[in-house]
């Protein structure tokens, strides 16, 4: 790997943890030793790059600090494409279109000889035979989450028994073929699930729950995962 190349590795690989990284774990993936990738950190800072952190600590970098857009390795771009893709498919409609911008905006940064790389890449993603539509505007559920706020639902549960609840929904797992939120529930004051295509209504209240969004998925997820069930199978909006 060239020496630039690896550099621009290093910056990537703290770009994507929030957490200290060790140096170690670093050179690993980078294949080098360790008083190589303290030197590139070296050189690095020296640069004006902000990493913050020292030896047997960890690193991270500094807040506001990117890099440019054109910085997209093939495997990357055939990634964001892969993933864009499938939302195209699995999306609702105005994720569908968000998807649909984002390759358009990506293609107009990609420097040309990366463009056939995004726009003919040969990883498809196969429409779903056994999809479920859904009931409710799942654009209004994503904003609700966003906001914190509290929803009213209609629900009928896999026998018919219809119910009202009231549920703070703080995720959303997309399956192949039906997508569930993630929500506290007033009604049985627990962590509920709840299919989008057997909501009979959704109502976006004005009223925003107390806890934070991210404190209640890690509670949901500990919870899930100490009960053996795990969370492995889910692609979390």
């Amino acid at each position: 790997m060239r020496r630039a190349d690896r550099l621009l590795r290093v910056i990537q690989i703290l770009r994507r943890h929030r957490r200290p990284v060790k140096g170690q774990a670093m050179a690993e993936e980078l294949e080098v030793s360790l008083r190589t990738l303290y030197r590139d950190i070296a050189d690095l800072v020296t640069d004006g790059v902000p990493i913050r952190g020292e030896a047997g600590v960890g690193y991270v970098l500094g807040q506001g600090y990117d890099l440019p857009p054109l910085m997209f390795t093939t495997d990357e771009v055939e990634a964001v494409m892969l993933g864009l893709r499938w939302v195209m498919r699995r999306g609702d409609p105005d994720l569908v279109r968000a998807a649909q911008d984002a390759v358009a905006k990506v293609g107009t940064v990609l420097p040309v000889e990366l463009r056939p790389v995004l726009f003919d890449t040969a990883l498809l993603v196969p429409p779903s035979w056994r999809t479920f539509p859904d009931n409710v505007d799942v654009a209004a559920l994503r904003r609700a989450i966003r906001e914190q706020r509290k929803v009213k639902i209609s629900y009928r549960n896999e026998e018919g028994t219809a119910t009202e609840r009231v549920i703070w929904p703080f995720a959303i797992t997309y399956f192949d073929a039906q997508r569930l939120i993630v929500s506290w529930c007033e009604l049985r004051q627990a962590f509920r699930t709840f299919r989008t295509d057997r909501m009979v209504e959704a109502e976006v209240l004005a009223d925003k729950y107390r806890e934070r969004r991210a404190v209640l998925l890690k509670r949901w997820i500990d919870q899930e995962q100490g009960a053996g069930r795990g969370v492995q199978g889910h692609v979390f909006m």
